[in-house]
């Protein structure tokens, strides 16, 4: 009785097996997997400057005072280069106490670093000299960007999905297939730009005056995986 029902039960599963496979042979679930790219370029229409004013002595409170009163200059400077009060911005501020193995001195360090975001471009000669007058020590970078970079990075995203389209496209022409709808997609990372300078760093105008950057363009990127039905 245990052998009849026991070929019972594996009959069952073998037909059912069978009929499973030729369901899926007959259906399958046939797709394309391709990546896209999309970038757009733009010349970038701010700059942000990362500056510090840093001051030695043996004094903390006069090394303090001294460094207050720099930041202080700086950012009158800042508000007579009609820079809107939210665009300059404090990082950080310390003063340290540091010993001198060769002097065998306690030494203090005060130093403030700001960020300045300057929206005009024009102004950047002018504010990188100002900025040092009234003493800042440090530039510890500058970096560029645009104003409207969300509506770029949407733009990349579109011109990304066009051409993993053209891709799977291309694929599913050479295999004597179509492209169906959309199965999945995903998208790699964030749309970051990216600078693309120019090859001149410094060049003088017709009036004697130098620059000193080169703006060039920023390059905004995406990436995404897409997954079509082949027809």
């Amino acid at each position: 009785m245990k052998k009849i029902i026991l070929t019972l039960v594996l009959g069952s599963a073998m037909a059912l097996h069978a009929q499973t496979s030729q369901v899926m042979i007959k259906d399958p679930a046939r797709t394309i997997s391709v990546s896209g790219e999309g970038t757009v370029k733009v010349v970038p229409d701010n700059v942000e400057l990362k500056v510090r004013v840093e001051n030695e002595g043996k004094s903390a409170a006069a090394v303090k005072k001294l460094n207050d009163a720099l930041i202080d200059k700086v950012l009158k400077f800042c508000k007579e280069m009609k820079i809107d009060a939210k665009d300059v911005k404090t990082e950080y501020l310390n003063l340290n106490k540091n010993y001198d193995y060769q002097t065998k001195e306690y030494k203090y360090v005060a130093n403030q670093a700001l960020s300045i975001n300057l929206k005009d471009l024009s102004k950047y000669e002018a504010l990188s000299q100002g900025l040092l007058d009234a003493g800042v020590n440090r530039i510890d970078g500058v970096s560029f960007d645009a104003s409207n970079i969300e509506e770029l990075q949407s733009q990349a995203r579109v011109k990304a999905v066009e051409n993993a389209r053209k891709k799977a496209e291309e694929y599913a022409k050479a295999l004597g297939k179509s492209v169906g709808e959309p199965v999945y997609l995903s998208e790699s990372g964030q749309p970051e730009p990216m600078p693309l300078p120019r090859m001149s760093m410094m060049k003088a105008d017709a009036a004697g005056s130098n620059e000193s950057i080169a703006v060039g363009e920023m390059s905004i990127k995406a990436t995404v995986n897409v997954g079509f039905e082949l027809k």
